[in-house]
C-alpha cells in the first residue's frame, strides 16, 4: 500500500516527471482527492485487471521486482505506482504544465548523443514509429540545426534487437516507463512493433511459401534500411524502417512476410560504387517486407558505447557507437557508484552494454552494463570493445582443455606413430610465411626427377593428431572455429603450445604432417597424386621477402647471413633452386587457371609497422602481393582442390566442402548498365570473362591501376560470400561449384591450426585413407558445424577490418594530416565516395562540408551521375573555379582526425586555378 505523499514533494515530482501523461481518469481524480487505503487497494486491483487484459500479466509484482533490482526508494516506488494508476493533481493548469515538461524532456532525449555521432548521417528520414511522432518530428525540425535533425532521425526511431522472442512487454521496465500512453483515456499503450507470429504459424507460412527466411543486413550508413536475400539469391527483400525489422539486429536469421505489391517501396540504387554495398540512390520498385519472427539471434546483443545521465530517471541512457543497435535504458544500479553525481567524468568513457529485453511497446531496449572499458580512442579498450561486440572468445583456455595437451615436454614423436607414417625428414622441405608468423601450418618441397618432371609436395600440420574428436580441446576449437587476426595480436583457435610449438612446422624440428605429393610436369600437368600421413623436418623458415629475393635473383649465390638458419644437410643453393622451380611451375598453373576461367578480385590491404614496446602504429603501407605470395597460393589451391575431390569420392554424404555461389543477377545487371554508361567494356558473362575485362579495359597510363582498383571494388558488390557446406545436404552438384576459382569442387585443407573446418577435412581424409578413426559426425552435424564456421569466419573478417580501421584512425591522429591522391568511386546528389590511393581506404566527402565552395549542383549526363563543384575565387580578379566530379575523377584529399575518437575525415583540397 502506498504511503500518503508529502504535498510539497508531490508537486515537485509532478513537475519533473516527464513520463506522466495528462490525467482525465475518474478513478485517478478520486484517488488524488481521497487517498484512502481502501480506495488505493481498489484502484490497484483495477490497474491489475486492466494490465492483465492488455498484456496478459499484472504489473504489481513486476514493479516491485524491478524496483528492488534497481534499489529504488519507497517514494519512487509510489511514484511509479501512481504512474500506472494515472493519478495526479486534477488541476487543469498543472496538466498543461506537465504536458509542456513532457514535450521538453522528449526533445532532450532525442538530442542526447549528438556529440557521439561518428559520421554525418544521411538526411533521409527513417520510417516513423507512429503518426504522432512523425508530426512532432516534422514540426521540431524547422528550428533544428542539420546535425541535430540527423541525430533525431536516428534516435526517434532507432529500434533493432530483442532478447526473448516470445516474451510479452514488461510494463515495469525502465524502457517501458520512458514511454507513457498518449491516449486521453489512459488505456493500453500503443505497440511500436507488431507481435511475433507463433512458431506454428511461421512453420506453416514457410512451407506454403508465404514467408521468407534469411539473414538480415542493416545498412551501417542508413540504419533505417535493411535487407534479406530473396530465396533465389538474385535480389534482396527491402525492410523499410526500423519498425519493419521488428527488433532484429544485424546478422540475425529472421522470417519476413513480403507485403502486397501496392505497398512496395521505391528504393534507390547507386550511380557508381558507393561505400556501402547496401547504399541506395537510383529509384526502383523493390520487394518490401516486414519481420514477423526471429529464428536465431546471431548478433551478440552486446554493444560498445557511451552512457548519458538522465535527471529524475531510475535509468541512464546508453548510446551505442554502432547506430544499427538501438539506444538502451540501463538501470542506475548497474552504473558506476559515482555516476549519478559525477556523470561528466564518464563523458569519454567506453562501456560494454548487453541488451536483455526489448518490449514491443518501446522505442528503446533494456540492458545491463557488462564492463567499463576505458577511455575512447585508446587502442586497448577500443579493441576489447570490438571483440566483445562481435562475440570473439579471447578468454584463457580452461584447465580441462589444457589437460588434453601432451604432458611430457619437450614432446617427441612416439616411435609407434613414426612407424605408421611416411618419413620425409631427409627431403628438402621449407616454409614460406609472413615474417611475423608463428603458426606455420604449411610447407613445400620440390625435387627434380631424372625424367625432367618434378615431385612437388604440400605438407600440412597434422593438427587432428593432437585434437581428438569429442574431447574438451575439440569442443573449444569447434566453438571458436577460427583464429582471429588483429593488427597487434592473434586470438588463437587452439592453445599456443599447439599453435606455436607442437603443430607449427618450425625449422630443424621433427613434425607430424598430412602430405599431398604430385608427380608434375614443368608445364604444370599432374601425372600422379599421393595422400598420406607423414613426418617432416623443415630445413629453413623463409619469409615472403626471402623467397621474393630468390625469385628476383635466380643466378645469385646467397650467403648464410642473408637468410635465416638453414639445415646444413641442405645447401642454400638447393633451397634456392627449389624455390625457382616452384615459381616456374606456379606461373604455369596460374596461367592455366585464368585461361580456364578463374577470377581474382584483388583489393588494397593496409598494413602497419608498430612500436615494439607501445604497439602504437608508427607507419602504414599498402601490402604488396608479389610472386612469392602467388607461388604459395597456387600450391595451396592445388592441394585444396585435390583434397575436395578425394573426400567427396569417399564420403559423398559427409564431405565438408566450400562453395562460392555466382553473383546476384539483379546487381550484376545494374553494374553492367553502369559500366556501359561509363563507356567501360566489361564482360560479366562468366568469372573468366570478367577477369579478362578487368585486366584489359582500363587503358595503360599511370592511373590505369587506380581505375582497376575502383572497378574491382565495383565488381565486388554483386559477389556473394564463399560458404562451407556438407555435400549430403546440398543435393545438386551444380551448386557445389566455386564461382571465382571456376572449379566444381573445393575445400579447405591447408590451415588446420587456424581453421576448424580444415580439422574436419583432415579427419575425413584420414578416415578415407584408413590411417585414422572414422568421423563420428552425421550429415546434419557436419552441416551445423559448417554453418557455424561460416558465421565465425564472417565475424573474424569484420573484426580484422575494424582493427585495421582503428589503427589507421589512431595513425591519422598521431601522424596526420595525411595528403594523398584519391579517385572517385561513386557519386550521390550531395556527396561522393573516393578511394584514397596511398592508403587504400574509402571515404565519403560531403559537399556541404567542403570549405571554400560557393555552390555545387548535381546532374545527369545521359545516365551518368555528375557533381559540379564551384570554388570561390581566391583572388577577386580571377574567376571562380569549377570542378567536375564523376566516377574515375582524380582528386587531392587530406585525411584529418575528427573530434570523435579514432574517427577521421577526407577533406577535399582545392584544385589548381586552371580547374580539372
Amino acid at each position: 500500500m502506498s504511503k500518503k505523499p508529502n504535498p510539497n514533494r508531490e508537486t515537485k515530482r509532478s513537475q519533473n516527471q516527464a513520463s506522466l501523461p495528462p490525467q482525465k481518469d475518474a478513478y485517478a481524480r478520486l484517488l488524488s482527492q481521497h487517498r484512502s487505503s481502501k480506495f488505493s487497494s481498489y484502484l490497484e486491483q483495477y490497474a491489475n485487471d486492466l494490465s492483465l487484459q492488455r498484456e496478459g500479466s499484472g504489473p504489481s509484482t513486476l514493479l516491485k521486482a524491478q524496483s528492488d533490482r534497481l534499489n529504488i526508494p519507497q517514494r519512487k516506488r509510489d511514484q511509479v505506482a501512481n504512474d500506472f494508476s494515472d493519478s495526479t493533481n486534477d488541476s487543469k493548469k498543472h496538466q498543461k504544465q506537465q504536458k509542456k515538461n513532457k514535450d521538453s524532456n522528449k526533445d532532450v532525449a532525442f538530442k542526447e548523443t549528438n556529440s557521439l555521432s561518428g559520421q554525418p548521417q544521411s538526411p533521409k528520414k527513417a520510417g516513423a514509429t507512429g503518426q504522432e511522432q512523425e508530426k512532432a518530428k516534422k514540426s521540431k525540425k524547422k528550428n533544428l540545426p542539420k546535425h541535430v535533425e540527423e541525430e533525431e532521425s536516428r534516435e526517434g526511431t532507432l529500434t533493432s534487437g530483442v532478447d526473448n522472442q516470445m516474451s510479452r512487454p514488461n510494463a515495469s521496465s525502465p524502457a517501458a516507463k520512458s514511454k507513457k500512453p498518449t491516449n486521453k483515456g489512459g488505456g493500453s499503450k500503443k505497440h511500436v512493433f507488431e507481435s511475433y507470429m507463433t512458431f506454428e504459424e511461421v512453420s506453416h507460412g514457410l512451407k506454403r511459401g508465404e514467408l521468407i527466411q534469411g539473414q538480415i543486413r542493416i545498412n551501417p550508413k542508413k540504419y533505417h534500411e535493411a535487407f534479406i536475400p530473396a530465396p533465389d539469391d538474385t535480389r534482396d527483400i527491402f525492410l523499410d524502417g526500423i519498425v519493419a525489422r521488428n527488433r532484429a539486429l544485424n546478422g540475425d536469421i529472421v522470417v519476413v512476410k513480403v507485403l502486397p505489391r501496392e505497398q512496395w517501396k521505391h528504393t534507390q540504387r547507386p550511380d557508381g560504387l558507393v561505400e556501402d554495398q547496401d547504399e541506395l540512390q537510383k529509384s526502383t520498385l523493390t520487394d518490401t517486407g516486414t519481420v514477423v519472427y526471429i529464428v536465431e539471434k546471431k548478433h551478440s546483443r552486446a554493444a560498445t558505447g557511451f552512457l548519458k545521465f538522465l535527471p529524475d530517471k531510475p535509468f541512464a541512457m546508453f548510446s551505442p557507437m554502432d547506430h544499427r543497435v538501438p539506444r538502451i535504458n540501463v538501470p542506475l544500479a548497474d552504473c558506476p557508484e559515482d555516476f549519478t553525481f559525477r556523470s561528466g567524468d564518464y563523458t569519454n568513457t567506453l562501456f560494454i552494454c548487453r541488451i536483455i529485453n526489448w518490449a514491443a511497446d518501446s522505442n528503446f531496449a533494456e540492458g545491463q552494463l557488462a564492463k567499463t572499458l576505458g577511455q575512447a580512442g585508446e587502442i586497448e579498450p577500443e579493441t576489447e570493445g570490438i571483440l566483445t561486440e562481435y562475440d570473439i572468445d579471447c578468454s584463457e583456455f580452461s584447465d580441462e582443455v589444457l589437460d588434453c595437451l601432451p604432458k611430457n615436454l619437450p614432446w617427441n614423436i612416439p616411435p609407434e606413430e613414426m612407424a605408421k607414417r611416411r618419413d620425409l625428414r631427409k627431403e628438402c622441405i621449407f616454409t614460406i610465411d609472413p615474417a611475423t608468423a608463428r603458426d606455420l601450418d604449411d610447407a613445400l618441397s620440390c625435387k627434380q626427377l631424372p625424367d625432367g618432371n618434378f615431385e612437388v609436395g604440400v605438407h600440412i600440420a597434422d593438427v587432428s593428431y593432437f585434437v581428438e574428436e569429442g574431447n574438451a580441446l575439440d569442443a573449444i576449437a569447434s566453438k571458436r572455429a577460427t583464429s582471429v587476426y588483429l593488427v597487434q595480436m592473434v586470438i588463437p583457435m587452439l592453445p599456443r603450445l599447439l599453435c606455436e610449438e607442437l603443430c607449427s612446422l618450425n625449422p630443424l624440428t621433427d613434425r607430424l604432417t598430412f602430405s599431398v605429393i604430385w608427380k608434375i610436369t614443368p608445364e604444370g600437368k599432374i601425372l600422379s597424386e599421393w595422400f598420406g600421413r607423414s613426418v617432416i623436418r623443415s630445413c629453413v623458415k623463409l619469409s615472403y621477402d626471402h623467397a621474393q629475393s630468390m625469385i628476383n635473383a635466380p643466378e645469385k649465390m646467397f650467403s648464410a647471413e642473408e637468410l635465416p638458419p638453414v639445415d646444413p644437410v641442405h645447401p642454400i643453393d638447393e633451397v634456392h633452386q627449389a624455390v625457382l622451380n616452384l615459381h616456374s611451375i606456379a606461373k604455369n598453373l596460374r596461367a592455366q587457371r585464368f585461361s580456364g576461367g578463374a577470377l581474382r578480385l584483388d583489393q588494397l590491404k593496409l598494413s602497419f609497422t608498430l612500436d615494439k614496446e607501445t604497439m602504437m602504429p608508427q607507419g602504414c603501407y599498402v601490402y604488396q602481393y608479389r610472386d612469392s605470395n602467388k607461388l604459395v597460393e597456387e600450391f595451396m589451391l592445388l592441394a585444396n582442390i585435390a583434397t575436395a575431390h578425394h573426400i567427396y569420392r569417399r564420403f559423398p554424404e559427409l564431405a565438408l566442402l566450400r562453395r562460392h555461389p555466382p553473383p546476384k543477377t539483379k546487381m550484376l545487371d545494374e553494374l553492367q548498365e553502369l559500366c556501359d554508361q561509363l563507356g567501360i567494356n566489361v564482360d560479366f558473362s562468366s568469372a573468366g570473362a570478367l577477369h579478362k575485362s578487368l585486366n584489359t579495359a582500363l587503358g595503360d597510363d599511370e592511373y590505369s591501376s587506380a581505375r582497376k582498383e575502383v572497378l574491382t571494388h565495383m565488381c565486388s558488390r554483386p559477389m556473394q560470400m564463399a560458404l562451407y557446406f556438407c555435400t549430403g545436404v546440398l543435393k545438386e552438384e551444380q551448386l557445389f561449384k566455386h564461382y571465382a576459382l571456376n572449379v566444381p569442387l573445393y575445400t579447405h585443407f591447408t590451415s588446420p591450426i587456424r581453421r576448424y573446418a580444415d580439422i574436419i577435412v583432415h579427419r575425413l581424409l584420414a578416415s578415407s585413407l584408413k590411417c585414422g578413426p572414422h568421423l563420428g559426425l552425421s550429415t546434419q552435424q557436419v552441416e551445423k558445424q559448417a554453418a557455424h564456421c561460416n558465421d565465425k569466419k564472417m565475424l573474424s573478417k569484420r573484426v580484422q577490418e575494424l582493427s585495421s580501421d582503428l589503427f589507421f584512425g589512431v595513425f591519422v591522429k598521431e601522424c596526420g594530416p595525411l595528403d594523398s591522391e584519391a579517385m572517385v568511386m561513386g557519386v550521390l546528389d550531395q556527396s561522393f565516395d573516393v578511394l584514397v590511393l596511398r592508403y587504400g581506404v574509402q571515404k565519403r566527402i560531403y559537399c556541404k562540408s567542403v570549405a571554400g565552395l560557393d555552390s555545387f549542383h548535381h546532374r545527369k549526363v545521359g545516365k551518368k551521375s555528375e557533381l559540379t563543384l564551384v570554388w570561390a575565387a581566391e583572388d577577386p580578379e580571377k574567376p571562380r573555379v569549377e570542378q567536375v566530379i564523376s566516377v574515375f575523377t582524380l582528386v587531392e584529399v587530406q585525411l584529418k582526425s575528427d573530434s570523435a575518437p579514432t574517427k577521421y575525415s577526407a577533406v577535399l583540397k582545392r584544385p589548381d586555378d586552371d580547374g580539372l
